[in-house]
């Protein structure tokens, strides 16, 4: 679908930032809620806003004041913590034609853990000129030498005594942002994002979604990158509302992002699905202590990111929050990565009809399909590309077989950073045989079902595990695991991986599984691990090596809550893993060679 004006009387820009004056101008804009944010004290909610005018000056201050020192290109490393500050930093830098790199600012007296590696690896990646930070941030790092060198740009201090002046700002073609990925799959890859790029993605999410100036989005979600940073992009090219509190906030309480939802009538909303059964459980439908009766009959778009989307579980969620006015129609599959800005696509259709709306959206093995690319008649011209491959020989597969998902468009990022071969690699496929557009590998397999083609997100390539000829997508082991000692486990902190091994020919699955509980006898664990390996023979047929339960709070995980599985597997692998209990499982073979006895797997390694 080509993308058109969103209004005639108000045409789209080139960039994002260039929407700012227009709603700024405009009397029925200019006073208008562009974002509020909102904190959460003893269950009372406290907000603040900000307007398109207020937006737009703070935009131009900030702006002016970092080009009295910086130039039009340099690299910014922004280090500050959710609000509404830091969206308007954002904005700055792309209007002074800056390339932003936003990083969560760790807690430099902590002890050194994943968040403080990711800032010195930013640091030598990116190699920034400059740096925004509160003081005492700032102040924390006056004993580390990397820092020295840095330009620093307190926070609280961006508009004062400023005078404004008119700047370019970033072109189309002007990288503006450099975005890390999630690192679900391997260390954080730091993702080239052009302006342009940046707003055409959002302005296809904006029609898919098929968001008015009237919508309002409600969002928890990380500001740094993927689908947090885009809907902040995607609130301005809009001329929305965008409702805002911290990842923190929602952890803490959950029921807090349905409090949003009720309290400004939400239209929009972004989760990933994992957050549903921590939502369900916890989101407290009878209101009874509560001050705020739920009610969610305003959602036009539930949006649901970071595959795998299993229909079940939404379905649970559906059938406990339909009792506040949740509408089935709302559900919307979505798929999205850092490399194409972020936004790839979505199976809701506002014009479908109700047999193409949840719950009557066909599944495939047991997942939501998160893209509709219609029949092959159909004469609409896809705004972005999406193709399944065979990711060995590099040719289209037939419907209904699975391969690498790959996606072509203008949203497509630059490459990484300071990576010329990895770039080509993945930004620069070709379809065997074929001269024609470059494709991006999202690393993403998937496969293309039914008369609608639906797009089904089935997992991730570098995970599957490979056992006698047999592709296993681990987040279904590790789901049957959780739902087999759902009292005992913690959802969404439980891994399933392969292991080779040396001495034995094939691959031995590993699951490790978090203990939601710190008590438990030999028996009681022994029972869990027994659970766990004869409810994934019983459901999928896939024979379980080892179990291994360990402490809360030891399977990593990104910033927007996905599981690492290569790091819990290197952990594993080097004996870090706080691990409370395993139970290791012999097959026939192994038994008569050992005449009996206990032999360990890990053994071999």
């Amino acid at each position: 679908m080509a993308c058109e004006n969103y209004d005639p009387c108000f045409p789209d820009q080139p960039v994002v930032h260039l929407y700012l004056p227009i709603w700024a101008n405009q009397p029925s804009f200019k006073s208008k809620s562009a974002f509020v944010w909102v904190e959460d004290t003893n269950e009372s909610l406290t907000s603040s806003s900000i307007s398109y005018s207020e937006l737009n000056s703070s935009v131009q201050a900030i702006s002016s004041h970092l080009l009295q020192t910086l130039h039009k290109g340099d690299t910014i490393l922004i280090l500050c913590k959710p609000s509404i500050q830091l969206i308007t930093i954002l904005f700055a830098c792309q209007r002074a034609g800056l390339i932003a790199v936003p990083i969560i600012p760790p807690n430099m007296s902590a002890k050194p853990g994943p968040s403080h590696f990711h800032l010195f690896h930013a640091l030598s990646q990116t190699k920034p000129v400059a740096a925004i930070a509160n003081p005492s941030f700032i102040s924390s790092l006056s004993s580390y030498p990397q820092f020295e060198n840095l330009q620093w740009f307190s926070s609280d201090e961006l508009e004062n005594n400023i005078s404004f002046s008119d700047h370019d700002g970033c072109g189309e073609e002007d990288v503006y942002l450099i975005q890390y990925t999630s690192g679900a799959t391997g260390v954080p890859k730091p993702v080239l994002v052009t302006a342009g790029a940046a707003a055409h993605n959002v302005r296809t999410a904006r029609r898919a979604y098929d968001l008015q100036p009237s919508s309002v989005i409600v969002s928890w979600l990380p500001q740094y990158h993927d689908c947090g940073l885009m809907f902040l992009l995607l609130t301005v090219i809009t001329g929305a509302t965008c409702v805002l509190t911290s990842p923190a906030n929602f952890l803490n309480r959950p029921r807090l992002w349905l409090e949003l939802i009720t309290e400004f009538k939400a239209t929009c909303t972004p989760v990933p699905s994992f957050a549903l059964p921590l939502v369900a459980k916890r989101g407290n439908i009878n209101h009874g202590k509560f001050k705020l009766e739920l009610k969610l009959s305003s959602l036009r778009n539930l949006i649901l990111i970071n595959e795998p989307i299993y229909k079940s579980l939404v379905e649970d969620f559906i059938n406990e929050f339909s009792k506040v006015g949740l509408k089935p129609s709302s559900i919307s599959p979505s798929y999205g990565l850092a490399e194409n800005c972020t936004f790839v696509s979505t199976s809701w259709d506002s014009h479908a009809d109700q047999d193409n709306h949840f719950p009557n959206m066909q599944s495939y093995k047991k997942l939501l399909p998160s893209a509709k690319l219609g029949s092959f008649s159909s004469n609409e011209t896809a705004d972005i590309d999406i193709i399944v491959v065979d990711e060995e020989t590099r040719e289209l597969v037939e419907d209904g077989v699975e391969g690498e998902i790959w996606v072509s468009s203008a949203s497509n990022a630059v490459g990484y950073h300071g990576h010329p071969c990895m770039t080509r690699e993945v930004f620069h496929a070709r379809i065997e045989g074929r001269i024609s557009k470059c494709y991006l590998r999202t690393g993403d397999r998937g496969v293309i079902k039914g008369e609608n083609r639906y797009v089904y997100i089935m997992g991730r390539v570098t995970d599957v595990i490979k056992v006698d000829q047999r592709w296993i997508h681990p987040h279904y082991l590790e789901t049957i695991a959780y739902k087999s000692n759902a009292k005992w486990l913690r959802g969404g902190c439980i891994v399933a991986f392969g292991v080779e091994i040396p001495r034995k020919s094939g691959v031995v699955i590993m699951v490790v599984a978090e203990l939601a509980q710190k008590n438990g006898n030999g028996d009681e664990l022994r029972n869990i691990c027994r659970r766990i390996k004869g409810d994934i023979w019983e459901e999928e047929g896939v024979e379980v090596g080892v179990v291994a339960l360990v402490r809360s709070g030891s399977v990593a995980k990104t910033t927007s809550g996905k599981v690492r599985r290569w790091m819990v597997k290197d952990e594993m692998m080097r004996g870090r893993l706080r691990v409370v209990y395993t139970e290791e499982y012999l097959g026939e073979d192994e038994m008569k060679e050992g005449e009996g006895k206990r032999v360990s797997l890990l053994s071999f390694l």
